[in-house]
C-alpha cells in the first residue's frame, strides 16, 4: 500500500457516506450496532449530534481517488454520559491541575457497551497498515485539536495490540453473559444451575404466573408504530423512575424499527389484554448473539423486570438457537439468573504525560482489584460444578 496516496479525512454526518459503502466495511463479527442504520438513525433523530455532548467526527481513511479503505466511528464528547466506562474520577483531577479534560476523542457506539471492531476496513485493504493509520491519525487529531485524550471503548480482541502499540492503555470492564449450552428448553437450562439458584428462579418466576401475565413475542418485522411507541413509554418510565432523561428518542425507535427489523425482537407482558411492561433484544443471527438493551414497565409487579429482561429472553434465545445473550453492563443480581462473568477491555490514550503516567499507575492497581473482583465472582458461579470445570 502506498500510503503517501492515503488521506484522513474527519466527517461530521454518517449521511456523508452511504450505506453500501459503510457496511462494506463491517466485519463478519461487527454485529447490529455498527451499521450505518444504526448508527445514522441517532444522528438523524437527535441523539447524538447538536447539543447532546456526541459531536460528531467519524474517521475516514480513503485512497487518492476518494475511494473508502477504512474508518472508525468516532465523537468528541463534552462528557462521560452513556459510556460505561467511567473516567469522571480522571476529569476532576484533571480539572484539578488546571486543565481541560472535555472534549476528548471517543471511538464507541454511543449508549451501547458491547465488544466489537473499532477499526473498519476494506475487505482489499491491508489490514495491518489500516490500523496503524487510523489510531496514528486519531493520536494526531487529538494533538491538533488541543483534546485531552482518546478513549476506544470495548474494542476487538485484534485490535488492541496495535493500541498498545501507540501507547494506549488497557482498562478492564466486567458485564455478565449468559451462554447457551445446547439447551433444547428452559429445563434443561435450570438443570444446570445449582439447587439453590434453580429454586430462586423457579420461585421468582411462580410469582409472577400469579398475576396472570402473558407475553407476546414480535418478530421485528411484523412490529407496528403502536407496538414501538407501548415500548417507548416503558423505555422512557424507566428513566423517568430513576430520574434522569433517556438517551434515545421515541423518533429513533419508530426509525429503527424501519430500517433495520431484521435485528430486533420485541417482547410485551400483558394483564388482562392489557400492556403492562416491555423489553428489546437486539439480535445479530448471523453471530448468534443476542443483546438485552432496555426494559420498561407502566405498572409494578414483582419479579417481572427478571421475567421479561432475562427469563423470556433466555427461552427466546433456547429456541432460536442463540449461543450468547448479553445483559449489558454491570449488573451482578445477573448472576443469581445464570449469568457468568465476562472481562473486557477498553483503550485509553492521554495526551500529558505526567497526567497519562499517573493513570498508568492507576489502573495497574485497578486491573489487580478487577483481577481479585473477577476471581470473587467465579466462587459464585451459578452453574453446577462439573458444568464449571466442563
Amino acid at each position: 500500500m502506498n500510503q503517501n496516496a492515503i488521506q484522513l479525512r474527519v466527517i461530521q454526518s454518517l449521511s456523508e457516506i452511504t450505506e453500501a459503502d459503510w457496511n462494506a466495511l463491517l466485519p463478519p463479527d461487527a454485529g447490529p450496532f455498527l451499521k450505518h442504520a444504526f448508527l445514522n438513525a441517532l444522528e438523524l433523530t437527535g441523539c447524538v449530534g447538536g447539543n447532546t455532548g456526541w459531536q460528531v467526527a467519524h474517521l475516514l481513511v480513503e485512497d487518492s481517488n476518494s475511494r473508502l479503505l477504512g474508518a472508525m466511528p468516532l465523537y468528541l464528547k463534552q462528557h462521560s454520559y452513556g459510556e460505561f466506562v467511567f473516567d469522571w474520577a480522571w476529569a476532576q483531577a484533571y480539572e484539578q491541575n488546571g486543565m481541560a479534560y472535555y472534549p476528548k476523542a471517543l471511538s464507541a457506539i454511543p449508549f451501547t457497551p458491547v465488544r466489537g471492531p473499532r477499526i473498519l476496513m476494506s475487505s482489499n485493504a491491508d489490514k495491518s497498515a489500516i490500523q496503524k493509520i487510523i489510531v496514528s491519525g486519531l493520536k494526531t487529531l487529538v494533538i491538533q485539536n488541543a483534546l485531552s485524550s482518546a478513549h476506544v471503548l470495548f474494542p476487538g480482541m485484534d485490535e488492541q495490540d496495535e493500541l498498545k502499540k501507540q501507547g494506549f492503555m488497557l482498562r478492564d470492564s466486567v458485564q455478565f453473559h449468559w451462554h447457551n449450552n445446547g439447551y433444547q428448553n428452559f429445563e434443561q437450562f435450570l438443570a444446570d444451575l445449582t439447587m439453590k439458584r434453580r429454586k430462586n428462579i423457579r420461585r421468582e418466576r411462580a410469582s409472577v404466573e400469579n398475576h396472570q401475565i402473558t407475553y407476546r413475542h414480535i418478530l421485528g418485522s411484523i412490529t407496528t408504530p403502536d407496538d414501538w411507541a407501548f415500548f417507548y413509554r416503558c423505555y422512557e418510565n424507566t428513566y423517568i423512575e430513576h430520574r434522569s432523561s433517556p438517551y434515545l428518542t421515541e423518533e429513533c425507535i419508530q426509525l429503527l424499527g424501519v430500517t433495520m427489523p431484521e435485528n430486533l425482537h420485541l417482547i410485551i407482558a400483558e394483564q388482562d389484554g392489557k400492556p403492562i411492561a416491555s423489553s428489546l433484544l437486539v439480535v445479530d443471527q448471523q453471530a448468534k448473539k443476542a443483546y438485552g438493551r432496555y426494559w420498561g414497565a407502566i405498572e409494578h409487579i414483582p419479579c417481572l423486570h427478571f421475567e421479561l429482561a432475562y427469563y423470556q429472553a433466555i427461552e427466546y434465545c433456547i429456541k432460536e438457537g442463540i449461543e450468547i445473550f448479553e445483559g449489558g453492563a454491570q449488573g451482578e443480581h445477573k448472576m443469581a439468573r445464570g449469568f457468568l462473568p465476562t472481562t473486557l477491555q477498553s483503550a485509553h490514550w492521554i495526551q500529558d504525560t505526567v497526567f497519562a503516567n499517573a493513570v498508568k499507575r492507576f489502573l495497574e492497581r485497578e486491573h489487580e482489584g478487577m483481577a481479585a473482583y473477577v476471581d470473587e465472582l467465579e466462587q459464585h458461579i451459578p452453574l453446577k460444578s462439573s458444568k464449571v470445570l466442563s
